[in-house]
């Protein structure tokens, strides 16, 4: 595996790669990798001739009392995973290569950011995550990117980007990974301690409460986030949200009618966590 820190070296073997008619697959992360990045790895390997993994810790998707400076850094652990995977290139710039001295565009997505994490940790962060997403795949030209389905509003915009400025590649969203207990694994999990660590299991039973009554019969939206918020409650978490949305756009849903998107976020202990299900309905 080459480690790549420059743009130049980048679009070079990109270039050399699809000048032999192969095949790109980006998978764009912010490193400290676990599980659910190495099923992200490996799906990009099964279907692609060179893959790429970004590890650049973006600081725009990040606001002034958020966690930028102590987030997760590891680049020699995600070297060796990285290569453990078969992957081809980890492409690991340094901020300065990627906003470089007077850089000043910012991607806006209206709409699908203005809800949800949009709203809870705002705008800029989705402004962040579009505009660094722009910036690799112009970079790397692939033909396939691969998201984690825990994030499954960054899908959505990364999607509405790549389709708004008709961008030439595929976004594959991988299903979520999870611990034995349900949690969903995150780079953020390593903040917590022993009794938050228990504690966060709770947003994954959550989840699965509501889609338990939901394949009960229940299709009322109000009720089926009730019963997920109690079990919230008994282990003690208060939700920044928790709401029933569509799939499709993210508008609020008042009756389960087919699939829609039940999405938490929430602070357990010293991390900020992220969960969803897609909850169905079969009547």
């Amino acid at each position: 595996m080459r480690i790549i820190r420059t743009i130049a070296e980048i679009r070079a073997a990109v270039r050399d790669a699809k000048r032999r008619g192969q095949t790109v697959g980006l998978v764009p992360t912010m490193g400290a990798f676990h599980a659910g990045h190495l099923s992200l790895m490996q799906q990009a390997r099964a279907n692609n001739d060179l893959v790429v993994v970004s590890l650049f810790v973006n600081p725009t998707q990040f606001g002034a009392n958020e966690d930028l400076s102590s987030y997760p850094r590891d680049e020699e652990r995600d070297a060796a995973l990285g290569a453990a995977e078969d992957v081809d290139i980890l492409f690991a710039p340094e901020p300065a290569e990627i906003y470089p001295e007077g850089f000043t565009t910012t991607i806006h997505i209206a709409g699908i950011t203005d809800m949800l994490d949009g709203a809870s940790r705002g705008a800029h962060h989705f402004d962040g995550v579009a505009t660094v997403v722009a910036k690799l795949f112009g970079i790397v030209a692939p033909d396939v990117a691969y998201f984690g389905q825990k994030d499954a509003q960054q899908v959505l915009v990364v999607r509405r980007l790549a389709r708004d400025l008709n961008l030439d590649v595929r976004i594959e969203a991988c299903p979520i990974v999870r611990e034995a207990d349900g949690l969903a694994m995150s780079s953020r999990n390593v903040y917590l301690d022993a009794d938050a660590r228990r504690q966060a299991a709770a947003l994954n039973r959550a989840l699965d409460a509501a889609q338990a009554l939901a394949d009960a019969g229940e299709r009322d939206g109000a009720a089926l986030e009730a019963a997920a918020r109690a079990v919230l409650a008994d282990a003690g978490i208060t939700p920044e949200y928790l709401e029933l949305r569509s799939a499709e756009d993210l508008q609020p849903v008042a009756r389960l009618d087919g699939d829609a998107l039940l999405a938490v976020a929430a602070r357990v202990g010293a991390a900020r966590l992220i969960d969803n299900h897609i909850l169905h309905s079969t009547s």
